[in-house]
């Protein structure tokens, strides 16, 4: 009988070692966990974050797991939740789109609470962090067209990867694996809504919640809570209920539906989830954002200032902007509500106030979102010359390719045009060590002073020798 989807995870997870671990791939993760950390002195101060440590602190309980930044000491649950949020709160952390978007670096604090809780060595961290790429990035590959089609978030494919993450570090046997992935798989799939019209807080706190779940469920599992085996292919379960699955043929229903190219039939790639593990690792080919901005505004703002800034121009000698990108984002960047933002959520996913930001500053920073900002009268002098234009074409180059086409018209009768495939951060065009390096100092300047960023460097790329407790202290402000 063959064995099913999550017991071919868990028996790949389980037997994963430290030592199979190829150096670019160690090396990767030090890289991503440099880059969350600053993400996450970042959003050290932001309104949602501190919301979630007043309520935990005020609950209380065990001292298992530290706060990034802030030093508390928590139940590992709850700190991997808020040190989730912390990474996340800036839409400023790494980024995967497949069929399906996702941010696996939403993972990391259930491999570093969990870790603390179990007082594990660095080198165990890093081997679950390799696992939360690994199967992040699988199940963006899994559903064709993806499960964001159908109007779900990606949390709904994080539930399936956090108790894995979680899984290794308590040192879970195969079977406990199987119940983690189970119980967790069985009651977290999230709407669309937290990224869609106008936006709110949840936008960033759905995927923690699904990393915070995935850590109860892996403790569940680890005191003898049974959870369900076939939670993938089974009757009504992932598979059947989101795409359609013959239960009893083990193939794709022959299921129709409104995609991004009309009627298209949906179906599963099995071996994108689970085929040929441990040949590569998935976390070579995640990109990192260089704006803190939702991913498909990327290429987007690379062409935008490229035009502006080789040319010179300011945004009051603009007569109009004119973005081609892809039919799928188009509904997405350019909905109604994203013309006049009235939250942070809502401005880091308007491409119209994005492009708006560039035109005026000629950069787009963390800043670019502050109540401030919002307020700023150019913006909202040159926003509405911004316009859309979808693009089927540009469609079918997606995802090995995210193309756009910026035309800037000036008041004097020039044109000025700029075409990209790709953004900065891309695998393609990735992230120096000096890029990290500026990324990372202007999210922690408000905390750290320049010898206590170049120390928690030096500390991130050589921390294989390091306990995970250890580790975790020296990130406290």
């Amino acid at each position: 009988m063959q064995k099913s989807i999550s017991r071919q995870i868990a028996e790949f997870a389980v037997n994963l070692k430290y030592e199979e671990l190829p150096e670019e791939v160690v090396n990767e993760v030090k890289r991503f966990l440099y880059d969350s950390i600053g993400c996450a002195y970042g959003g050290y101060h932001t309104k949602d974050v501190n919301i979630l440590r007043d309520i935990y602190r005020d609950i209380g309980g065990k001292e298992e797991a530290t706060l990034i930044g802030f030093g508390d000491k928590l139940p590992a649950v709850n700190a991997t939740l808020i040190n989730s949020l912390m990474i996340r709160a800036l839409d400023f952390n790494d980024i995967y789109w497949k069929e399906d978007p996702s941010h696996p670096s939403d993972l990391i604090p259930a491999a570093l609470s969990v870790g603390e809780m179990v007082n594990a060595s660095m080198k165990e961290v890093i081997t679950a962090i390799v696992l939360a790429y690994e199967f992040e990035q699988r199940l963006c590959l899994f559903a064709t067209p993806g499960i964001r089609e159908r109007k779900w978030h990606h949390a709904t494919l994080t539930q399936f990867v956090s108790p894995i993450v979680a899984g290794k570090l308590l040192g879970l046997n195969e079977d406990q694996m199987v119940n983690a992935i189970g119980i967790s798989g069985s009651h977290n799939h999230t709407i669309g809504c937290p990224t869609a019209g106008k936006l709110t807080m949840m936008k960033n706190t759905v995927d923690p919640m699904a990393v915070q779940a995935g850590v109860f469920a892996a403790l569940m599992a680890q005191k003898g809570y049974s959870g369900t085996e076939a939670v993938f292919e089974g009757k009504e379960g992932f598979m059947d209920t989101f795409l359609g699955w013959d239960v009893n043929e083990q193939k794709p229903s022959p299921v129709k539906m409104p995609g991004r190219d009309g009627i298209s039939e949906w179906s599963w790639n099995t071996d994108a989830l689970i085929g040929r593990l441990g040949e590569s690792f998935k976390i070579l080919e995640c990109g990192m954002k260089a704006f803190p901005t939702e991913a498909l505004t990327h290429t987007h703002l690379s062409a935008t200032l490229k035009v502006i800034n080789e040319n010179n121009i300011i945004y009051d000698q603009i007569e109009s902007v004119t973005l081609t990108t892809l039919a799928q984002a188009y509904d997405i960047l350019f909905d109604p509500h994203k013309y006049r933002p009235e939250s942070r959520e809502t401005a880091d996913h308007s491409l119209p106030y994005c492009i708006a930001c560039a035109l005026v500053d000629h950069k787009v920073t963390t800043q670019s979102f502050s109540d401030e900002k919002l307020k700023d009268p150019r913006i909202w002098e040159v926003i509405d010359k911004i316009k859309g234009e979808p693009s089927k074409e540009f469609e079918k180059m997606f995802p090995a390719k995210q193309p756009s086409k910026v035309v800037v018209k000036t008041k004097d009768g020039k044109e000025y045009s700029e075409y990209l495939e790709y953004p900065k951060g891309d695998p393609r065009e990735p992230m120096t060590m000096e890029d990290l390096e500026i990324k990372f100092n202007s999210l922690s300047d408000e905390l750290l002073n320049e010898q206590r960023q170049n120390e928690i460097k030096e500390m991130i790329f050589n921390c294989e020798e390091m306990n995970i407790k250890d580790f975790m202290d020296k990130l406290i402000v």
